[in-house]
């Protein structure tokens, strides 16, 4: 009876918080603390109220989330998170041009010569997000975004950092620039999207899966058998925040402190206990992004 009377209600309150862009409440935290292998921290504090970056942080760290990665997509956020890591020492970043803001840029050369200017920087560890997106990026836009794409891989290679992809709709596509270029030792897929055999033919390479809320989706059957076939010294975890906010809060603004949320989705999927899986995890942060501290 109690749950008849106040579903209706919840229900309610859930749309008005999404309506108003409210973050959802913290999730309970994990007991051995893992890493955020993918945010925007800087577009995660325009997305709802009452928390700015240093709050996010240590909201990540009371969730048992204690190390974050933040992501560029141009050469302002870029910048910036290359500053947020110099002085905070729970953060690291990397450094790109996003896929659909390549083909967009006057002078894509120029823009290149800045991002790798950054990423000789120590506590830049990757570059990315890089890849190709043939969602958003029309025809007569790929060429620019294939340029910028291999372009990208040098510049990881030159530096010896991890390369992370940006990859939608543009499976095949993506691997045979990474044949035709030599991935670099490290790669990241960034919010995994392929299914079990794109899955495998990634991790034959050494490729890193990261996988983001969307795998808590009702409709991404796919997302967790490639999961459940990942070894565990190749498995992340990501927000992409604020944005593929986990089940139960899907539509709400996403942020790191709610990874629990993805980890133990994922740690069901796997079949795996929750903790060492975290520790698993973790280990791979290390290896992929070296020493946060």
């Amino acid at each position: 009876m109690s749950h008849m009377a106040t579903s209706p209600s919840q229900s309610r309150r859930e749309k008005a918080a999404r309506r108003a862009g409210e973050f959802p409440a913290p999730p309970d935290p994990l007991a051995v603390e893992v890493f955020d292998s993918h945010t925007h921290l800087d577009l995660t504090v325009q997305e709802g109220s009452g928390y700015d970056v240093e709050a996010l942080i240590a909201a990540a760290a009371k969730a048992g989330v204690d190390r974050i990665v933040q992501v560029g997509v141009d050469e302002p956020s870029s910048r910036w998170g290359a500053e947020l890591a110099a002085r905070h020492p729970s953060v690291l970043a990397t450094v790109a041009l996003h896929p659909n803001e390549a083909p967009l840029l006057s002078d894509l050369d120029e823009s290149l010569r800045a991002i790798e200017a950054l990423a000789a920087q120590p506590r830049v560890r990757g570059i990315g997000e890089t890849g190709l997106d043939t969602f958003r990026t029309g025809e007569e836009g790929r060429a620019a975004q294939e340029e910028s794409f291999r372009a990208h891989i040098a510049i990881a290679k030159r530096h010896g950092k991890a390369l992370i992809i940006h990859d939608r709709d543009a499976h095949q596509d993506v691997l045979r620039v990474l044949d035709d270029e030599g991935a670099p030792d490290t790669v990241v897929m960034h919010c995994f999207s392929g299914d079990a055999a794109f899955a495998t033919e990634c991790v034959r390479r050494g490729f890193h899966l990261s996988f983001a809320g969307t795998v808590t989706f009702a409709s991404a059957g796919n997302l967790r058998e490639a999961a459940a076939l990942t070894p565990a010294a190749q498995i992340m975890v990501e927000t992409d925040a604020p944005y593929l906010t986990p089940v139960p809060h899907r539509g709400r603004p996403n942020a790191s402190y709610l990874i629990p949320l993805t980890v133990r989705a994922l740690a069901t999927t796997r079949g795996d206990d929750v903790d060492e899986l975290c520790a698993a995890i973790s280990a791979n942060g290390e290896r992929v992004f070296g020493p946060w501290r």
